[in-house]
């Protein structure tokens, strides 16, 4: 699918100007490009032949999938049930970033944000009930020496939500064990 938007402007001077297309000539039409879908994680797709023999393997990957660098972005329901959605959504993206800025010179968020590691980024999105738990979890990442950023939105000085830096799954997974994925 190929599509080309034209331009068009109000005024009697648009007819003077170079269409797009002649300053473009190579980019003039750009191609839709479809991105193939990502490969199954059912377990029928995981149950091939060299799985079925070899148990080794999938421990291995389990290990493999369990030391992924990740980054936990905690949210509250209660603002999630009282705010419009950009705007929770909107808190989280502070936090992340802020995480990653905050940890930047560290190896795993360096790992985590290399060229080659872009498209494929792992973040997991949970929720908590309300302030109470979020400064809760808080303050268990901090005694842990977890790296995080509680984001408190300003001037109203409310905390909103909690981002990790990234950090390999398996080093931080239990923290957040119990806490359901955010809806």
């Amino acid at each position: 699918m190929l599509s080309l938007l034209p331009l068009r402007l109000p005024s009697p001077i648009a007819s003077t100007l170079p269409s797009a297309a002649s300053l473009l000539p190579g980019l003039a039409r750009i191609p839709n490009l479809r991105i193939p879908p990502r490969a199954s994680m059912s377990a029928a797709a995981a149950s091939t032949p060299e799985a079925a023999t070899s148990p080794a393997v999938g421990e291995e990957a389990r290990k493999e999938a369990e030391d992924v660098v990740v980054q936990y972005v905690v949210l509250r329901r209660d603002l999630a049930d009282a705010w419009p959605m950009g705007s929770v959504v909107a808190q989280g993206c502070h936090a992340a970033v802020a995480a990653v800025w905050a940890h930047r010179d560290h190896p795993d968020t360096a790992a985590y944000c290399a060229p080659d590691n872009l498209d494929r980024m792992h973040k997991v999105t949970l929720e908590v009930k309300g302030e109470t738990q979020l400064k809760n979890l808080a303050e268990k990442l901090e005694a842990a020496g977890v790296r995080h950023k509680l984001w408190i939105e300003q001037p109203e000085n409310i905390p909103t939500c909690i981002a990790t830096a990234p950090c390999p799954k398996s080093q931080v997974a239990s923290f957040f064990r119990k806490l359901k994925l955010c809806k």
